[in-house]
Order: C-alpha cells, then sequence, then structure tokens
C-alpha cells in the first residue's frame, strides 16, 4: 500500500473523482511509492493533482478531470476544450488537460534541475535530472470505448490517459502499475540513493527541509562546506501535512522530530492566519533556536517565539503592568510575573484570544496553569493549538506538579493525539547508553488520550561509534582526554561549533571554559554567542532541544547528586546524552551510581 500525503483521512477532495484516484493509487501501488495530493510545490506553490514518485521508477505527475461526454465536454483540439461551467452555465474554454499535466510536469523538473547535485554529468544526458519523469490525465468519468468513439486519441495521447474502466476497484494491480509507468519514454538506469530522494523531497516541498544548527550559533558558511539537505521523513511529513485544526497533541520520544513537525506547523498557520501565531517553551536556548529557524524562513513577523517566562513579561510590558522584581529569587520573580499575568488577562487588562495558533514545544516543562493561561491566548475562531509532550524529558517539573489531565486545562485533543516513538537523532549506541542510566524510567506506561503516557524510544537503525566512557583518576587527566577527544574529532573533520560540552552544574562549564581555552581549543559558553566557529559549553538544563554531532558529559561523577531525587537526575542525564547524533564521551574523575551503570559499556 502506498504512502499517501497528506494522510486520507485528513485530504480535502474537490470532488469524488479525485478521491476514486486517490484510493486506486493507495491499494493498488507498493509501499516504496509516494503519493503527494494537492501539495504546493517550490517557491511558486503551484498544485498538481498528483505526483507520484518511486526510487526505481520516477516522477509521475497526474491531472485528473471528472469530465464527462453526457452534456460537460463540448468540443476538443490539441490546445483548448470547451466545456460547460458549472458556476455560470455556460461554455468556457480550458487548456488541454495533457498540456496542463505537462506544465506541471516541467515546473517540476526546473524545481529540481535548480540543485547541481540532481543533475546528470558526464554522459549524454548532460544537465537532465537524476531521474526519469512523465506525466498523464486521469478521466474518472470517460470509459475507454468513449474516449475512443469520440476520437480523443487525436488532440491527446492515448497511452497517457486512464479511464473509468481501467481503475476500478477490482482491476488487475499489475496491469494498473503497468499502464501507470507505460506513460515513460525512458526507464530509469539506477534507483536512486536515500541523499537523493532526500534532495528531490527537500526541493519540491523546501518547508520540508531542517534548518541546520550550525548556522544558529555560527555565521552563515563561515569555515564550513556546504550540508547536505536535511529534511523530514516521510512519516513526520505525513504526520504535519495531515494535523488538521482543533487542538493537537504529540506525544513523541526524545530525537522523533517534534521540533520539526512544530516548525513545519508554524509556518502553514502563519501563511494562512491573519493574526500572529504564538510559540512558547520553557528554555531560552530553545526558544532563540526556533527563532532563528523562523527568521531563516523569512517569518518573523507572523510567529512569534518566546520562552514562556520571556512571554509573560514582554504582556506585562505591552499592557502596562506593572513587572515583578523584587523577590528573593530567581524562580520566585518567574512564578510573580506569571501569576501578575494570569490576574491581568482575568481582569482583561491583558486581553485573551491574541493568536491564531498557540504552539507549545516540550510541553512537558509546563505546569498546568501555565498550559491553561497559553490556551486562553488562542482566537476561538480558529481553536488551533499543538502541544508536544515527552514526559520521559521533564526536567523541570517535579512528578507531582505533571498529574493533570489535558482536560483540566482547557485542551480537547482526544481523538487528536499521536504518538512518536522512533528516535531518529541518535545512533544506536548513543540511545544504548542513554537507557543504560534511564531504563528504569523509561519503562512504559498507557495512559487514556487525556492522559500523558511514557513512552520508549525505539532507535531509527542508524549505527554509529561505541560511546566513550572513561574512568580516570582525577580531575586534570579528565579535561586532558576531553581536549584531546575534541581534537581528534575536530581532525576527523568535525567543525568546533559541531561540539558541545554539557555540564552538570554552572561552575562546570566554567571550569570547562578555561581547560579547553588552556589547551587552545576555541570555546564559548553558550549565553556569549559570538557566531564564530566554537564549542558551545552549556549545562544539562540548557540543552534541552539542542543537538550537536559531537558531545562531551565531563565530571560525571556528580550523579545522581545526592542534593537530588535519583529518578530525576537519571532524567537529566538522558536529556543531555541524547543531544549528541554522532559521538558520545563520558569521562568521570571518581565512581558514582550512574558510573557504574555505563561500566555496561566498553570502559576506555
Amino acid at each position: 500500500m502506498a504512502k499517501l500525503i497528506p494522510a486520507f483521512g485528513s485530504c480535502r477532495f474537490e470532488n469524488r473523482g479525485e478521491r476514486r484516484v486517490a484510493e486506486r493509487l493507495v491499494d493498488k501501488l507498493d509501499d516504496d511509492y509516494l503519493i503527494w495530493y494537492n501539495v504546493p510545490v517550490g517557491q511558486l506553490q503551484f498544485h498538481p493533482d498528483f505526483i507520484v514518485f518511486h526510487p526505481s521508477r520516477g516522477i509521475l505527475i497526474l491531472e485528473v478531470k471528472e469530465w464527462s461526454f453526457n452534456g460537460y465536454i463540448q468540443e476538443i483540439d490539441r490546445d483548448t476544450w470547451r466545456v460547460l461551467d458549472a458556476s455560470s452555465g455556460g461554455v468556457k474554454s480550458v487548456k488541454n488537460p495533457l498540456e496542463q499535466a505537462r506544465h506541471h510536469a516541467l515546473q517540476v523538473i526546473d524545481c529540481l534541475k535548480l540543485d547541481p547535485q540532481l543533475r546528470q554529468e558526464g554522459t549524454r544526458w548532460e544537465g537532465n535530472i537524476c531521474c526519469s519523469w512523465s506525466y498523464g490525465v486521469v478521466f474518472p468519468n470517460i470509459t475507454r470505448k468513449e474516449f475512443d468513439s469520440q476520437r480523443c486519441g487525436q488532440v491527446i495521447q492515448a497511452s497517457r490517459v486512464i479511464c473509468k474502466d481501467e481503475m476500478v476497484p477490482s482491476v488487475d494491480t499489475e496491469a494498473f502499475q503497468k499502464q501507470l509507468w507505460g506513460m515513460f519514454q525512458f526507464p530509469m538506469r539506477d534507483k536512486l540513493s536515500l541523499p537523493q530522494i532526500d534532495r528531490i523531497r527537500g526541493n519540491l516541498f523546501p518547508e520540508l527541509r531542517v534548518a541546520s544548527q550550525v548556522n544558529l550559533f555560527t555565521e552563515e558558511g563561515e569555515g564550513h562546506a556546504l550540508p547536505e539537505m536535511r529534511v523530514m521523513d516521510i512519516l513526520q511529513e505525513q504526520l504535519a501535512r495531515s494535523l488538521g485544526e482543533g487542538h493537537r497533541v504529540i506525544h513523541g520520544v526524545a530525537g522523533s522530530g517534534k521540533t520539526m513537525i512544530l516548525a513545519y506547523r508554524a509556518e502553514y498557520l502563519a501563511a494562512a492566519s491573519r493574526k500572529p501565531v504564538l510559540v512558547l517553551c520553557k528554555s531560552r536556548p530553545l526558544a532563540d533556536k526556533l527563532a532563528q529557524i523562523m527568521q531563516q524562513k523569512g517569518l518573523a513577523h507572523k510567529v512569534h517565539v518566546k520562552s514562556f517566562n520571556a512571554w509573560c513579561v514582554s504582556q506585562l510590558r505591552t499592557y502596562g503592568q506593572t513587572v515583578p522584581t523584587q523577590t528573593t529569587t530567581l524562580d520566585a520573580m518567574f512564578a510573580d510575573q506569571v501569576d501578575a499575568v494570569i490576574r491581568a488577562v482575568d481582569r482583561r487588562h491583558i486581553p485573551s484570544a491574541q493568536y491564531a495558533a498557540v504552539l507549545i514545544d516540550e510541553g512537558h516543562d509546563f505546569p498546568a496553569h501555565w498550559l491553561r493561561l497559553a490556551v486562553q491566548m488562542i482566537d476561538p475562531e480558529t481553536n488551533s493549538l499543538l502541544l508536544l509532550y515527552d514526559k520521559a524529558q521533564s526536567i523541570f517539573q517535579k512528578s507531582k506538579d505533571t498529574k493533570f489531565s489535558f482536560k483540566e486545562v482547557g485542551i480537547s485533543a482526544r481523538g487528536r493525539t499521536t504518538i512518536l516513538k522512533i528516535n531518529y537523532r541518535n545512533t544506536r549506541q548513543i540511545l544504548a547508553t542513554a537507557n543504560l542510566v534511564a531504563r528504569e524510567l523509561l519503562s512504559p506506561q498507557d495512559a487514556d488520550e487525556d492522559g500523558v503516557p511514557l513512552i520508549r524510544p525505539m532507535g531509527g537503525g542508524r549505527d554509529g561509534d561505541e560511546t566513550m566512557v572513561i574512568q580516570l583518576s582525577n580531575r586534570a587527566q579528565e579535561w586532558q582526554r576531553v581536549s584531546a577527544q575534541l581534537q581528534a574529532a575536530h581532525k576527523k573533520g568535525f567543525a568546533w561549533s559541531d561540539m558541545a560540552i554539557i555540564c552538570r552544574y554552572k561552575n562546570g562549564c566554567d571550569e570547562a571554559k578555561d581547560k579547553m581555552q588552556y589547551k587552545h581549543i576555541p570555546c564559548e559558553l553558550l549565553d556569549e554567542k559570538s557566531g564564530l566557529d566554537r564549542v558551545r559549553i552549556l549545562t544539562m538544563h540548557t540543552s534541552k532541544g539542542l543537538e550537536f554531532p559531537v558531545v562531551s558529559l565531563p565530571n560525571m561523577e556528580l550523579m545522581p547528586s545526592p542534593s537530588f531525587d535519583e529518578s530525576e537526575e537519571a532524567r537529566l542525564f538522558y536529556v543531555a546524552a541524547t543531544r549528541a547524533t554522532h559521538q558520545l564521551i563520558i569521562t568521570s574523575s571518581g565512581d558514582s551510581k550512574f558510573m557504574q551503570h555505563l561500566a555496561a559499556s566498553q570502559i576506555t
């Protein structure tokens, strides 16, 4: 069964004929076929009815015309067809449907030719794209007999047409596929590789591209080769395009692509709405990352990205309310600011319904009263909410503070909840290391659709280097080994900004910076944001939502801290370890319970 994007239940078919075509394509084509229905293509945002894609066959554009010769089609020729105008009752001239399909196909190919990596080189087909392509027309209400009797073959190539009796449910699968690929003039010589498939999808649908985190910390292009194009995977794209209206909740494990889906959803809603879209999260570094993504997409004016506390302060200032500042601790000040916004909204000094949609990343870090306030900011006319959640990564809230139902905070997502179990970010080795410490934490816990389940992550099947777990005698030796490993990674081709040192405590970050600078490794604290190619140094809490190819977790003898609950410490380690996408380096200059767990992996 082929994959239809958007999912069948989310497609808004213009007529019954298009619906029947979609049913037949899904049922009669195999699992490795992709079908896009009425999805805008490229920068011009043109809308072919169907794009059918197969890595060994190529790209086929299908135009569907729900016309008939029973009073609808009046006259046909090679250039134009005269058909009944249903809205006026008169007759109108339209382009020959095969020419319309050909025009869309050429636009698709022009999008792909812009990418040098998709053009053929060193052959007689120099400059052509690396896959076959073709186009055709489907007439769901015209039989082949009618097509022939009306001499349609004189004005439209008969081999590029599928008629009503050739797409009935009982049609032979092989015959149906043969007719589709009979529309091609030339077969493909080689099967497309996965990177080529990603580049085809990324060029046809730029909204699927994943913003490179390198550009969030460094000047674009400075010190870096042109990155490979990263795009959402097929299941993520299908989900993102199929979300529909109303309140939506996605429970997704670390590395499952929740933030990519949020970025796509924000772009889609911003284009469809007059009011701005609000994106909220707990941590400021994650908010900065999302804001940079929106800026790269040219959406900063329509999509407002804030950490929750920063948003509260901006609301108080915008509407002339007093901003609480004089409190005993920073946490107490933030709590007072949130309470001030809640009171002002209740008194209508701050208006509700300010945004067309509210999207919340890392929603597991939001206590109930934060979520309740965020829901009040949604315009009832659009009523659009997207909440991304992973109970296993809840590192800011105590367990007792997360025991509430979504209904209690005004979120109505029954029947609109999705679970993402596959971790695409981490290699099998990195995920296994994270699970060594957090395996008890990650025991699956079911919940009804109004509750919060705990999901065990499934690996995406990507292999990499074994995690380095290094036990040393003292702190000086440990920093020596950390610097040596980072220098080795740099010699392998990783940029300095591809690397991060993630520490349990803030004072560990300061120490790491001093030691790395002594070893002449360019580095900076995350807050410094110089825009240069440097190793980032940050705490485990501020690493939420970020990722780096190479991650060092030093001073592991400090975990679990006797001052904190062991399960909360395990959760924190899990978050930090899963920031690494390619290589994870764990060092310690002393023993601890977590290091004993990690002894199950190879000790260097």
